[in-house]
């Protein structure tokens, strides 16, 4: 199979991968407490990640910087992924997608505001119709897929995440991307294990169903490693622009698979909010979609 083919398969791997894990989540808590779906989940990557260093010989390094890069890090899977499953009590895997589709707009008010980074009029236009379509999703009717305490809740696992992601670009340590990802799962499951105390009378008391158990297996072997390789693939052989339609592409994805496979209906006014937010991604990613497209005419 040609390169190019490859990376397209990888792509659409990744995509794929991103749009089933929120609904994975939202399955492997369906007869596991919350927070003990989350610590099972890095109990396992763990030991699957440390087999990845050992099969392509990747040194994982325990130097001061290393360790500060690796806890930066931590923040974003066990940190960020704290809300994320907390967030699963009030809304819809479709939903919490989505919140994490604003990821970018987030990342570029925490880099005004905090770094004096530029921003263009389209970013900033697209901000205010992605807020818009927020604002709209969380005035409308509240119902099981669809709770404003859980939009709050999520979008606090997104600011994690992008504050996270600035730390560990900070500290900018001279660390392989996968010894990066296994160190700070690492350090995730040292504090799930300080979590344990506080979450033990809701340990499983029996052998949860099928489907909890696929969604649990789902996001440690494709979310937390298939995913994690996919990206830092894809991070080595595209441009970023081209990475980043990606959180164009799996809220929309995310939606219409809760929809058909979760039976994730949500109302008309819902709707109509969903459409402005991704209408405001589109537009903040408008140059990044030009450039896209124009390499694409170019390779023809």
């Amino acid at each position: 199979m040609p390169k190019q083919s490859n990376l397209m398969v990888t792509y659409a791997l990744l995509v794929f991968i991103w749009s089933t894990t929120p609904l994975a989540i939202v399955w492997s808590v369906e007869d596991l407490h919350p927070m003990w779906a989350l610590a099972i989940r890095f109990f396992l990557a763990l030991p699957l990640a440390l087999g990845l260093l050992w099969l392509f010989k990747t040194r994982l390094p325990f130097d001061r910087v290393s360790l500060h890069s690796y806890l930066a890090g931590a923040c974003s899977f066990i940190g960020s992924q704290t809300f994320t499953y907390w967030s699963t009590d009030y809304l819809s895997s479709g939903i919490i997608a989505l919140m994490f589709g604003l990821s970018p707009v987030i990342s570029g008010l925490i880099g005004r505001f905090m770094f004096g980074m530029h921003l263009s009029l389209n970013q900033w236009l697209g901000m205010t119709i992605a807020l818009t379509g927020l604002s709209i999703i969380c005035l409308g009717d509240a119902d099981q897929h669809i709770q404003p305490v859980g939009i709050v809740i999520a979008l606090f696992g997104v600011l994690v995440y992008c504050m996270s992601m600035y730390w560990v670009k900070k500290i900018n340590a001279p660390i392989d991307p996968m010894a990066q990802a296994a160190g700070s799962i690492g350090l995730s499951v040292i504090f799930s294990i300080g979590m344990l105390p506080f979450i033990w009378q809701y340990a499983p008391t029996a052998m949860p169903h099928a489907k909890s158990l696929f969604g649990l297996g789902y996001a440690v072997i494709m979310a937390s490693l298939i995913a994690m390789f996919c990206y830092f693939k894809l991070v080595q052989k595209i441009k970023p622009t081209t990475l980043s339609l990606t959180n164009v592409l799996t809220p929309m994805l995310a939606l219409m698979i809760g929809a058909l496979l979760n039976n994730e209906k949500l109302p008309l006014i819902a709707l109509v909010g969903v459409v402005i937010l991704l209408s405001g991604l589109v537009v903040y990613f408008l140059k990044e979609i030009r450039a896209s497209i124009q390499a694409r005419h170019k390779k023809q």
